[in-house]
C-alpha cells in the first residue's frame, strides 16, 4: 500500500521513471511530441509540370516542351516578346522577368536573331507558339559567349553572376506571351 502524509495525501515515491511516461500519466503526453509542434507546416507537395515532350537540338540544346500553346510558331526573323527564368544548371537562380512575391512580370521583347540574342536561347523560342512553355538546358557554346548579347538583366547582381558563370549551361524556363510583326521594310 502507498504511504499516506499526516494531511491524507497520498505520497508516490517514482524511481526512474521517464518524463515522457509521467507526462503521459499526468495527460500531457503532446508536450513530449516536440517534434510535431516545432516543425514546420505541412505544404502540400510540389509537383513537377508534366512534360510534352523533349528533344535534343544539334547544337546540344535541349528541350522540354511543357505547353503546346496556339496559333502560329515564332520563326527566325519575328519579333517576340516572352518571360523567362533563368538558373544555372546546378539550380541556383540567377534572374526572372516575373517577380515570385507579387506575380508582376517584365517581358523581353527581342527579334529571334542570333546577333542580338543568345543563340540558344533562339532555338528555344524558334518553332513555340503564343503561350506555350518550355525549360531548355543551354550549353555555354550558344549562350552568353559575348556580353553584348539580350537578354542581361539590368541588376548589378544577376548581370555578375550570369557572366561570371558564363562557361556553364544555363536553364531556362520561357513562355512566349506575343508575336509582335516587325516593320517590314518595303520595296517600291
Amino acid at each position: 500500500m502507498a504511504p499516506v502524509s499526516s494531511d491524507n495525501t497520498l505520497v508516490l515515491t517514482l524511481k526512474r521513471f521517464s518524463r515522457r511516461l509521467i507526462l503521459q500519466f499526468v495527460g500531457l503526453s503532446h508536450i513530449c511530441n516536440t517534434r510535431s509542434i516545432l516543425a514546420a507546416p505541412i505544404m502540400p507537395e510540389m509537383k513537377e509540370p508534366e512534360v510534352l515532350r523533349t528533344f535534343k537540338l544539334d547544337s546540344g540544346v535541349r528541350i522540354q516542351d511543357i505547353v503546346e500553346g496556339e496559333g502560329p510558331e515564332a520563326r527566325g526573323g519575328d519579333l517576340v516578346e516572352f518571360n523567362y527564368v533563368c538558373r544555372r544548371a546546378n539550380g541556383y537562380f540567377v534572374y526572372s522577368t516575373v517577380d515570385q512575391f507579387s506575380g508582376e512580370s517584365k517581358p523581353v521583347i527581342l527579334p529571334l536573331d542570333e546577333n542580338q540574342m543568345i543563340e540558344g536561347l533562339k532555338e528555344v523560342l524558334t518553332g513555340m507558339r503564343v503561350g506555350g512553355k518550355r525549360r531548355a538546358l543551354v550549353p555555354p557554346s550558344v549562350g552568353y559567349v559575348s556580353e553584348n548579347l539580350k537578354p542581361v538583366p539590368e541588376e548589378f547582381g544577376p548581370r555578375r553572376s550570369l557572366f561570371s558563370h558564363a562557361k556553364e549551361p544555363l536553364v531556362f524556363e520561357v513562355q512566349l506571351l506575343k508575336i509582335l510583326s516587325l516593320p517590314s521594310s518595303s520595296v517600291f
